[in-house]
């Protein structure tokens, strides 16, 4: 699917991207080049010297460069064919006090990427969302639907049959930057202190860095445009990572940081409408009838295509399937973070 081609990463020094291009350059020994577009000097310096990248550097290009940029961003994209954009800002507290500098990454660079990948006639996009984007109460989230919405209609504003800009939307990443696992452990291992949770009532979708190559993977090779791929995942409770953790400590409820859900929502009850379930995946369709039928004529050949029921939403608190603390304790053992 990917040999021959020459790959985009933007955000590609972030967890993510050093995961999802570690996995192309083992399964696509025949890339033509893969481009990592990040604004972080450092962590490119530290990724070209960490295997693989440093075993195939003849095939990988370090390209400096903000998504805010559109000249720097169209440069770096010159002679592309397949871009992810994983570039974005993401912290739910720091969007809720510096709101402008979320909407210029994560909206006008999300504008940005779209015009230069229309421009330069890149004809398959695949872009980064998260749960938070789903019904957003924070600004986070807001922007994120934003820049969703922003994907789904460039395959209109390309007005070109053959382009097919996707996003794909999941939950947590276990034991990425930021995430509450390195947190927690950290507090394990250094301190006497409880752990500090929001609320007991807490859930949270959980997915690991290959399940999130996975769907991206999937939706590169699936892609009619204008679809939001949603993986099935499992959630879990907040305090059972805390045992999964350390069982003994004690926590403490702190209370909802600002922009906080209790429950985290892929897919909203209006959404619902247009959603269909693929098997391991839901495809929540563009609003337009010939791209959902174009989107229908395509799975069904491939895939038992259901319509969702009527009313149907999926959260992290109705989610049918919860990891247990012990099942937390697996996952974690079995992870690098």
């Amino acid at each position: 699917m990917l040999n021959g081609k020459s790959i985009l990463i933007t955000g590609g020094t972030g967890s993510f991207g050093k995961a999802f291009a570690t996995r192309i350059l083992k399964k696509y020994e025949k890339i033509k080049r893969l481009v990592i577009f990040s604004r972080d000097e450092l962590k490119q310096f530290d990724m070209s010297n960490m295997e693989p990248f440093k075993k195939k550097s003849d095939k990988i290009r370090f390209f400096l460069g903000d998504v805010r940029d559109y000249d720097r961003l169209k440069r770096a994209l010159d002679n592309i064919d397949v871009v992810i954009h994983a570039a974005a800002l993401k912290q739910v507290p720091a969007a809720e006090y510096n709101p402008m500098e979320f909407i210029k990454t994560n909206i006008n660079g999300a504008q940005n990427v779209i015009e230069a990948c229309i421009e330069l006639k890149i004809k398959r996009v695949v872009a980064l969302s998260t749960d938070k984007a789903a019904s957003p109460i924070n600004l986070y989230g807001a922007t994120k639907l934003c820049s969703d919405k922003l994907f789904v209609a460039a395959n209109y504003y390309a007005g070109v049959s053959n382009f097919s800009f996707s996003v794909v939307r999941y939950g947590n990443v276990m034991g990425s930057r930021g995430s509450v696992i390195p947190f927690f452990q950290k507090i394990a291992k250094s301190s006497n202190k409880p752990f500090p949770i929001t609320d007991k009532k807490m859930t949270r979708f959980n997915i690991t860095l290959d399940q999130s190559i996975d769907t991206v993977l999937f939706a590169l090779k699936t892609q009619q445009g204008g679809e939001i791929f949603v993986p099935k995942l499992p959630s879990y409770k907040i305090p059972d990572i805390c045992k999964a953790i350390d069982a003994k400590k004690k926590v403490k409820v702190v209370g909802i940081r600002p922009g906080e859900k209790i429950n985290e929502e892929m897919i909203s009850y209006n959404d619902g409408f247009n959603t269909i379930d693929i098997g391991r995946y839901y495809i929540i369709m563009p609003s337009r009838k010939y791209q959902q039928n174009k989107i229908l004529r395509y799975f069904k050949k491939k895939n038992n295509v259901k319509k969702v029921k009527n009313g149907f939403s999926y959260n992290s608190g109705n989610n049918k399937k919860f990891l247990s603390s012990s099942d937390l304790k697996k996952l974690i053992s079995n992870q690098d973070f």
